[in-house]
């Protein structure tokens, strides 16, 4: 049945990495190369089964086909998974041999990191292929992307506030953040600078611990997140965390966060609607990292950057319009501004050479 599930998702190429030496089992699924070489990060976690890698990596990739038309980036959607426990798993061996299976793709897939891999392991992955984002940057490349990611969240904030309440004013409101990772940490600190009333809550407590010491913020429980009565959830940890369950229960006005998949599905994006909530939708939101990452293909310049960053705002409201135009939810008007874009520049008969990666400024070696 795989290819009539690639047919229903639309992917144009799935690659099945196997070593058994280096312990290596990955799924490499390239999504859509119409902008350009497909970008996303490589995810470990120990799946429970081959088909449910399978199916995580398929929707990873078609996000980040979406996340980064939407992103207005020259590239397209892709991502990889190494099924294994990052905690016990991780080896040089095995990240030299998914090198070595990103390498052999020549350039139409490049990864970076994402859950369960830093960039320690990448630089392991680095010795075997160019075609790697988010390396240290004594490679000449741009390092963590969290704290990007964090900023365009706060692009896609601003935007959202300005269209719910007609202003900016981050501190006039309050917020609910669920997840206190690299990403969710930085964020909190971004809306305690800007004078916010901030919730928060993540299932390790030593960073609910850092939150409240360093930015002052009140913890609640993990399940008690949802009840809280704030202006805001900010979602910043796994994804479906808005669904049948806990809609009923959020008493926010809006729902703008960093993490992934969100919406627990289409029906619940609907509900959202008809309950008056603002959805900002996610990966155009949490777009921060890969449009840092992404800018590593041209030579990396971090002013650039923090300016690329600011980009989401009017991404967010785009959105806003598109949304407004057709009378849908903003969740669909987010795909339909992705679709547009890649539906027009897919038309255009652009010169030879077009997507070529040139990683300008980097420097490979041990």
């Amino acid at each position: 049945m795989i290819f009539e599930t690639l047919d229903t998702y639309g992917h144009e190429q799935v690659v099945f990495c196997h070593n058994k030496d280096a312990g290596l089992k990955a799924i490499i699924a390239i999504h859509n190369t119409v902008l350009g070489p497909a970008l996303g990060g490589t995810r470990m976690w120990p799946y429970q089964s081959e088909a449910e890698a399978l199916n995580d990596v398929l929707r990873l990739s078609r996000g980040m086909t979406y996340k980064n038309a939407v992103a207005g980036l020259n590239i397209g959607g892709g991502k990889a998974v190494i099924i294994g426990d990052p905690a016990k798993d991780k080896s040089e061996a095995l990240f030299r041999a998914f090198g070595q299976f990103v390498e052999s793709l020549g350039g139409r897939y490049i990864t970076a990191e994402d859950v369960g891999i830093d960039v320690n392991d990448m630089e392991y992955v680095y010795r075997e292929t160019e075609y790697v984002t988010g390396v240290h940057q004594v490679h000449g490349g741009s390092g963590d992307p969290s704290p990007f990611t964090a900023y365009g969240a706060l692009q896609g904030l601003l935007a959202t506030l300005n269209r719910k309440f007609g202003d900016e004013d981050v501190g006039k409101y309050s917020y609910a953040v669920q997840g206190l990772g690299h990403v969710g940490m930085e964020y909190v600190k971004l809306l305690k600078e800007r004078g916010a009333k901030i919730f928060v809550t993540d299932i390790n407590k030593s960073l609910v611990d850092k939150a409240v010491s360093d930015y002052g913020v009140e913890a609640v429980g993990l399940d008690e997140i949802y009840d809280v009565p704030v202006d805001v959830y900010s979602p910043c940890a796994l994804g479906g965390t808005v669904n049948e369950q806990t809609l009923p229960r959020l008493k926010c006005k809006v729902i703008c966060g960093a993490a992934n998949n969100q919406l627990a599905n289409n029906e619940i994006g609907d509900e959202v609607v008809r309950r008056g909530i603002l959805y900002a939708p996610d990966y155009a939101v949490n777009a921060g990292g890969v449009m840092n990452v992404a800018l590593e293909l041209d030579g990396y310049n971090r002013e650039r950057a923090m300016r690329m960053m600011r980009t989401i705002y009017h991404n967010l409201s785009r959105i806003y319009e598109i949304s407004d135009r057709d009378g849908i939810p903003t969740y669909k008007a987010a795909d339909r501004l992705a679709e547009e874009r890649i539906e027009k520049i897919g038309k255009l008969k652009l010169p030879l050479g077009r997507g070529r990666t040139r990683f300008q400024g980097r420097v490979r070696g041990s």
